[in-house]
């Protein structure tokens, strides 16, 4: 599902990750581990296309696809999901709306067709009952004025509804309860068709998620102990 292959990353003229090598085969929960400034978020960052990170060498095959020069849309659209650890508030948006359009973009890219509101509505009501999310958090803003337990489930909403092929989770546990963690790991097991990268310092967390491999960065290198 995701090759790394010989990836150099920098910013600003500072090299942060250098000649990184990984593979995450389809269906696996791989654990992406190190202490903190590792590089962890460098490399999230770096699948999802953010521009501040300049590769410097190396490719990114998702999917069978060099998305390596690919924009952070697109790679959405391709089946990309980043779950970041810190998700900026936007008020005047609803939750409702902003997954309609989410849901509508991704099923036109996928299918070439519109996604109708009763199909849209039957499949929100589907994940919100799944999550236990109160009907009334839709019409409320992005994430103003939720708690960091209320906001790891509207992450866990959004994944369900687009169903992503890959799903990259960075430190999905931090600020989350041990109920809200159990949540997200049940939340995981249920799909089955998705790939999952996820960073965690919590062993306990870990434990829950049962990583079928794992990754080990220091000092912006792949390390095997």
């Amino acid at each position: 599902m995701l090759e790394i292959e010989n990836l150099s990353v920098s910013m600003n003229g500072r090299e942060l990750l250098h000649d990184i090598n990984m593979q995450i085969d389809n269906g696996a929960r791989h654990l992406l581990s190190g202490p903190n400034g590792s590089g962890k978020s460098t490399l999230v960052q770096t699948i999802a296309g953010n521009s501040e990170y300049i590769i410097d060498s190396g490719k990114i095959i998702f999917d069978g696809r060099d998305i390596t020069n690919e924009n952070t849309t697109t790679r959405s659209l391709l089946g990309i999901f980043i779950g970041a650890q810190n998700v900026p508030e936007i008020p005047g948006l609803t939750v409702l709306s902003f997954l309609k359009h989410s849901c509508v973009a991704h099923t036109h890219f996928d299918t070439g067709r519109d996604l109708s509101m009763a199909d849209f509505l039957q499949q929100l009501e589907s994940a919100r009952e799944q999550l236990n999310i109160p009907q009334d958090w839709l019409n409320r803003s992005i994430n103003v004025g939720f708690s960091g337990g209320e906001r790891k489930r509207l992450m866990l909403l959004q994944l369900i509804m687009t169903k992503p092929k890959l799903a990259i989770l960075d430190e999905p546990d931090s600020g989350a309860d041990a109920d809200t963690q159990k949540q997200i790991a049940d939340t995981i097991a249920t799909m089955p068709n998705t790939t999952f990268l996820f960073i965690s310092h919590q062993s306990q967390f870990t434990k829950l998620v049962q990583p079928t491999g794992e990754t080990k960065i220091k000092n912006g290198k792949i390390t095997r102990g």
